[in-house]
């Protein structure tokens, strides 16, 4: 009988569908186990391999757990608002709701064609406004608790998406999506207070399954330092904020720096305070026109203008600096002011060499001044030139330089982020609208949540405008409206919400995405809380993770949801890169399509090949001839079946290798190193092969190859009787258990040394006696050649491993 996938898997698939078999309850006698992958964007292009690697790997996890006696959730859906299916839609003019439905069909049809166990009654769309309205309520609550607000300030703009970008969506000073060049823009923008959260996020980590490097990534984005506050004076009387890590080293500041749009800049620029005022103007043009990331790259030349006619008072000496603005310093970080202590910063350094400032060393490091910039970051640096710091030690200067400060009520303690507040606006047509409406009287007014959804009104056109305000903004039936508060004439906001919105909480959705009355039922969210396991790209460490712990973290706060943290446990996978190595991509036309592998090699076939593929949590390169490879292990598997013996149990040529493939496969499961469960599953194969298959051996191997190949081994199991005489499909079966004692071998393979030289191998009794396994040693034939006619005067034995003889 041939293995026939082509009919195999559709039949499966169906029978899946119609049974409902993966469908789960809120309910159950059994342990809750919440599986979750990241919900794709339903891109034009369709499902790729990419997708598929975290999504088997899931699956693999979830369909096991089924197997270990759990209610298990694995649910899936699609976040599918977006600047793609915009721009798309633009494009080709076709409405982006009927662009995103297509791309939706397909995803699913490539999705179920690869056999995954998601519960499809729970699907979820974040354009559906079933969905969005819950979106658009969180966003109400937010705002009504503080945590949403409006305001103007500068933020990255794409040229030609005309829309404001996140600084995380700004690759190289170009939009990530579209490549094209990102200016500074001052705009008014919806925000949201994620800083007020900052130190939570940190410290709730503490608690969590997370790998290492998902944690440190979180730290690194949030960025928590700790120092003081420092008010410098200006000539003209203005007062200068600086937040410094290091008020240790005040002594030692020589000049300070503003960032190109700071307030104080624009002041003395309109007072006529600044001699060289079109030097200024002009370097802040140039400034604009760089991303966050561009001004901060370390290794870049540094630039700057010095403010002719304005300088700075050390607060610590009375001694007048100079005063500079330059783009590594940015207004939306600390202060948008930083005093500089070129001695013992590199990057100070280098801009104080360049335009001629004053170097104080005030941390003892020799000779050479700028070597005490690595010596400054030892907390044993003895403090010198710095008055009444003198000798003191780093670690015991910064608290005493913070006293100092505090009694002279011009500076105190300070904990500072790196983390920015969430810039919540697009200006573009595919989002959520925002729900809130301006009006001149009584100012911004959240939509009375009866009148949720708001819903996108129907557009002729989406082009972006040129002004930079949302398509929306022309549609003046749907702006206009009426105040909520004083029934007076208003305006709708008409920016849209960023993508990150509705994947912010989706996971909430999956556990009662029917609910009408809230985003869930409190027995639904107190049921499936937290997500027990959560796979996803390290791509999405600092956006989508931080965000939705932000977002969960609120929600916890105002007792929507039971639990503290979103997700219990968080892995991460590597990607899936072309033949030879190289990233996949259109241009290179190395780019695997799922469609193409399933039409020639089957589900099964695809499935198996992407977990043996490597290491889960790395990358790896792609593989013709290893797909074939794991096609061959299928026909093998498939081919045993017409020889099998009609022992029900294991049998004794096979009991030890089954109980050990058993664990093997189990621990490997749970520890993601899918490839090596595979691998062990091979081995046990040529084991049956070589010793002989009782249907009980094979009945085993199917359970445990049900999660890799789920369609070929329900197959089986029907065409062989199991499904009859278990009592249902392979995937409702129990996962197979194993004896401990079985998986311990009764003998071992010990390596012979004579004088020190390989001779050859014996197998003995585990855990055997020098004497027992010498005597086995000099009765092998091999050894005996190079022992005959001499004396063994020592012998050196490695318990189970090996033994040197020594003979003269």
């Amino acid at each position: 009988m041939k293995y026939d996938f082509a009919a195999i898997e559709p039949k499966w698939q169906k029978k899946w569908q119609e049974t409902g078999v993966y469908q789960t309850g809120n309910h159950s006698d059994k342990p809750k186990f919440y599986a979750l992958v990241e919900f794709p964007y339903p891109s034009g292009q369709g499902l790729h391999v990419g997708h598929a690697r975290p999504y088997t790997a899931m699956d693999v996890v979830a369909r096991k757990r089924r197997m270990d006696g759990y209610n298990v959730l694995f649910p899936m859906g699609y976040d599918a608002f977006g600047l793609p299916t915009e721009n798309y839609a633009i494009k080709n003019h076709i409405h982006p709701a009927k662009v995103t439905h297509d791309n939706i069909e397909n995803f699913r049809r490539q999705l179920q064609m690869l056999g995954y166990s998601f519960d499809w009654s729970r699907e979820v769309n974040t354009t559906d406004p079933s969905y969005y309205k819950w979106t658009q309520w969180i966003f109400l609550q937010l705002y009504k608790h503080g945590l949403a607000y409006k305001t103007t300030m500068p933020v990255n703009w794409c040229t030609s998406c005309k829309c404001v970008l996140a600084n995380e969506e700004v690759v190289e000073g170009v939009c990530e999506r579209c490549g094209s060049h990102v200016i500074r823009k001052e705009k008014s923008q919806w925000m949201l207070k994620i800083t007020e959260y900052a130190q939570r996020l940190i410290d709730d980590l503490d608690g969590l399954d997370f790998i290492e490097r998902v944690k440190t990534q979180q730290k690194n984005w949030i960025g928590r330092s700790t120092g003081a506050e420092v008010t410098f004076q200006a000539t003209t009387g203005d007062a200068i904020v600086v937040y410094t890590t290091r008020p240790d080293t005040l002594f030692g500041a020589t000049y300070m720096v503003l960032s190109p749009e700071h307030e104080l800049v624009r002041k003395w620029l309109e007072s006529g305070a600044l001699k060289n005022a079109a030097a200024v103007t002009d370097y802040q043009k140039a400034a604009a026109s760089k991303s966050d990331l561009e001004r901060t790259e370390l290794n870049k030349e540094k630039t700057g203008v010095r403010l002719d006619g304005v300088r700075g008072v050390n607060p610590v000496n009375g001694r007048e600096i100079p005063i500079f603005i330059s783009d590594y310093v940015l207004s939306t970080y600390g202060t948008g002011a930083i005093m500089a202590v070129p001695a013992h910063d590199d990057r100070d350094w280098e801009f104080a060499k360049k335009f001629g400032c004053e170097i104080i060393e005030v941390v003892s490091g020799g000779e050479d001044v700028q070597q005490a910039a690595f010596t400054a970051k030892d907390d044993t640096g003895i403090l010198v030139n710095s008055d009444f710091l003198n000798g003191k030690t780093v670690k015991d200067a910064i608290p005493a330089m913070i006293q100092w400060l505090e009694e002279k009520g011009i500076g105190a303690a300070k904990v500072n982020y790196k983390l920015r507040d969430w810039v919540f606006s697009r200006q573009r047509y595919w989002g959520e609208p925002i729900p809130m409406v301006y009006c001149e009287k009584c100012g911004w007014q959240p939509l009375p949540e009866e009148q949720l959804p708001l819903l996108l009104p129907e557009v002729d056109s989406y082009e972006p405008t040129d002004d930079g305000e949302s398509p929306l903004s022309k549609m003046t039936d749907w702006v206009n409206t009426t105040c909520p508060c004083c029934g007076g004439p208003a305006k709708r906001e008409t920016d849209t919400m960023p993508q990150w919105a509705g994947s912010s909480w989706y996971f909430l959705r999956y556990m009662d995405p029917h609910n009408k009355k809230a985003l869930a039922s409190r027995e639904a969210l107190d049921y499936w809380s937290p997500v027990d396991w959560y796979n996803g790209g390290m791509e999405h460490t600092t956006l989508h993770l931080l965000y939705s712990r932000f977002w969960h973290k609120f929600l916890y706060d105002i007792g929507v949801v039971p639990t503290k943290e979103p997700y219990k446990k968080r892995t991460s996978h590597g990607m899936i890169l072309g033949e030879g190595g190289e990233k996949m991509s259109k241009s290179r036309g190395n780019v695997i399509n799922p469609n193409d592998v399933v039409a020639q090699y089957g589900a099964d076939t695809m499935r198996l090949y992407i977990m043996f593929i490597g290491d889960f949590e790395k990358a790896a390169a792609w593989s013709d001839n290893a797909v074939k490879g794991c096609k061959r292990f299928l026909d093998r598997v498939w081919n045993l079946a017409e020889n099998l013996t009609e022992e029900a149990g294991c049998s004794k040529a096979n009991e030890s290798a089954v109980h050990k493939t058993i664990k093997k496969v189990s621990d490997d499961i749970e520890a993601m190193k899918f490839n090596t469960a595979i691998a062990a599953l091979m081995a046990l194969v040529n084991d049956f092969y070589q010793n002989g298959c009782s249907k009980g051996d094979y009945a085993a191997l199917l359970l445990m190859l049900s999660p890799f190949a789920p369609h070929m081994v329900e197959e089986l199991w029907e065409t062989l009787g199991f499904a009859a005489e278990k009592g249902g499909m392979a995937c409702q079966q129990s996962w197979p258990a194993y004896d401990a004692s079985k998986t311990v071998d009764a003998e071992v393979n010990m390596a012979v040394q004579v004088c020190g030289k390989l001779r050859g191998t014996i197998t003995v009794p585990v855990d055997s006696g020098e004497e027992a396994v010498v005597a086995a040693a000099l009765a092998d034939p091999k050894v005996q050649k190079f022992t005959e006619g001499k004396k063994l005067v020592k012998t050196i034995l490695v318990p189970n491993k090996l033994v040197n003889l020594i003979a003269k």
